[in-house]
């Protein structure tokens, strides 16, 4: 037999196809333009008002929305004529400028509420580049947090080498440091720049008094009127955004919380556990703890009492830095019981890992809602999460934790779930709790995270199409030799009863795909409600491409056809890419 040679041959198909408006787009194009070929600004005000929502619109603003699509699409046309085709129409929806989903910069909630009412944007270790271990320190990550709109930033302050300086590091790792002055020059000149609420800084001390002297110094010459002093030693309610705008918070224990920072020898204390004093644990039973918490040396219940042994030997050089904390934090003996009891004439923060909280909600859930109604509760990521992962921040949200606090510098749906929640409000990074977290009854019962409740409210999502990959990424990255084939992934996050994820099929060989696909989802708690959307490229052979993504807080929806930003890993918007979608509430 003889041998032969074969040659196959691709051909590769990468023309884009433009997508026509959808069904539903045309049916209000018809029904508001009344049959004709062209609307006016009358009839575009019409649909505005019964089809989008806007009850507040004007005639005038219709005619803004008119000139705007015509000045974007027919550069001359604006001079001749006034009024939309069914394209223009098609166009004016599907632009996330002119249509978005939510209002991104509108502050419209109640801000003269006591800070203890809020969700708060928070970071950890906000100084780090990279990961926990051996990243490098600085003020960069802190100012891209703060230009995001985050409020909390954490600093961990330790002596430098000789001892007469201070350093932001991560104490016990690699990492290596960054001066503290240089730190709060940027927090200065950059904390009001996504935001006029005010900014916390979290101080993780390890210092000795001497040196928290000099910290009490650099603050007051650095911030000067910015800085927000408190009357009294401690407050009796927290005061509120409003009140504090353009004001930063220092917020840590007080010096006397703290273990005698050296030893007699110079050097530090053995018993200075391998965590932060913040992020410590404090006396669990043994049976309750993870394993990462007990190979740590002592409890907090053994460090307040060397606390006590040590107090008296304190100069009284810290007395300038004490008088500085508003937010004072710290954690009292005992159980959790007893560390989330109310006090009647002060409040205060509380750290928790997230570990801690998880076993908190088992037992304690009410407890910790009871106690965030006055109090402030952070939640920080466990020890070991070395690359600067993420948890679920739903957990701290349903207990009415204000700082849920994450490594900005890290990235997944665990931080695309905080971008959504934080563009609730504007984006200020203050989100006022719902009302269900802080109603008490008449027998003193509050909100319960664990208990079911009735269907309150229906939402409908319409996912219509999709636009702008072939703009935002090379022919060539979803498939070699033809147009990705698109899906979208539409679900909620919130409650446990609410959770759900939904998705349309693929759609083959296109770079517009055109779904239109309806689902379902019924909110027992909308309040708390996050839109989860993502778009995947469908491969057979291999892990589903990453194709954008976005988060919504579910409250802040507009109602009507929408067009909706897709943003890309680390939760950058993408230049182009956009959902057509529909959001009804029944």
């Amino acid at each position: 037999m003889g041998s032969y040679r074969m040659c196959v041959c691709f051909t590769r198909k990468f023309r884009v196809t433009e997508a026509g408006p959808p069904g539903d787009v045309k049916e209000a194009f018809n029904k508001y333009a009344e049959g004709g070929t062209h609307m006016t600004a009358e009839q575009l005000r019409r649909f505005l008002l019964e089809v989008q929502g806007d009850d507040g619109g004007s005639i005038s603003d219709a005619e803004k929305v008119v000139d705007q699509v015509l000045k974007t699409r027919h550069h001359l046309a604006k001079f001749t004529r006034h009024t939309l085709t069914l394209d223009d129409f098609h166009h004016y929806l599907f632009s996330s400028d002119l249509n978005p989903p939510i209002n991104y910069d509108q502050v419209h909630q109640d801000m003269t509420a006591p800070l203890s009412h809020y969700f708060i944007y928070t970071g950890h270790n906000s100084y780090l580049t990279g990961n926990q271990l051996s990243s490098d320190c600085s003020d960069v990550p802190i100012i891209k947090a703060l230009k995001r709109g985050v409020r909390v930033v954490e600093l961990d302050i330790w002596p430098n080498s000789t001892k007469d300086d201070v350093h932001v590091l991560h104490g016990r790792t690699l990492t290596t440091p960054v001066e503290l002055m240089k730190c709060l020059k940027s927090i200065k000149e950059h904390a009001f720049s996504a935001s006029p609420y005010p900014v916390v800084i979290t101080l993780e001390d390890h210092l000795t008094p001497h040196l928290q002297a000099k910290v009490a110094k650099m603050l007051a010459e650095t911030f000067g009127d910015m800085l927000f002093v408190p009357q009294c030693e401690c407050l009796q309610e927290f005061p509120s955004p409003e009140e504090l705008k353009y004001k930063i918070i220092i917020s840590t224990k007080p010096p006397k919380e703290y273990l005698k920072a050296e030893s007699k020898d110079g050097t530090r204390s053995n018993s200075v556990k391998a965590r932060d004093s913040d992020d410590d644990e404090w006396g669990k039973e043994p049976q309750n703890l993870t394993a990462d918490q007990e190979d740590e040396t002592k409890s907090d219940s053994d460090i307040s009492d060397e606390n006590e042994a040590y107090d008296n030997e304190r100069p009284l050089e810290a007395a300038d830095y004490k008088r500085l904390i508003a937010i004072h934090a710290g954690k009292p003996k005992g159980g959790l019981k007893d560390v989330l009891k109310v006090e009647p004439d002060k409040v205060r923060r509380l750290s928790l890992s997230e570990q801690t909280l998880e076993k908190a909600a088992e037992s304690h859930g009410t407890d910790l809602v009871r106690f965030t109604q006055k109090n402030i509760l952070r939640i920080y990521p466990k020890g070991t999460r070395f690359t600067s992962s993420n948890y679920k921040p739903l957990v701290g949200w349903m207990h009415g934790a204000q700082m849920v606090a994450f490594n900005m510098q890290g990235y997944g749906r665990a931080m695309w779930l905080m971008h959504g929640m934080f563009r609730s409000n504007g984006g200020c990074g203050y989100v006022k709790k719902p009302d269900l977290q802080m109603n008490v009854g008449p027998d003193g019962q509050v909100f319960n995270p664990k208990e079911t409740l009735p269907v309150k409210k229906t939402l409908k999502v319409k996912v219509y199409m999709g636009d702008g990959w072939h703009l935002d990424f090379k022919q060539t990255h979803f498939d070699l030799y033809s147009p990705p084939d698109f899906y979208c992934k539409v679900g909620i996050a919130g409650v446990p009863a609410d959770q759900i994820m939904k998705k349309t099929k693929p759609k083959e060989d296109n770079w517009t795909p055109v779904w239109e696909q309806e689902f379902t989802f019924p909110l027992t708690v909308p309040e708390l409600a996050l839109l989860r959307i993502e778009v995947h490229e469908y491969d057979m052979s291999e892990k589903d491409d990453f194709a954008g993504q976005t988060c919504l807080p579910v409250s802040e929806l507009k109602p009507g056809i929408r067009a909706v930003p897709l943003s890309d890993r680390k939760g950058e918007m993408l230049n182009s890419v956009r959902l057509l979608m529909r959001f009804d509430f029944v």
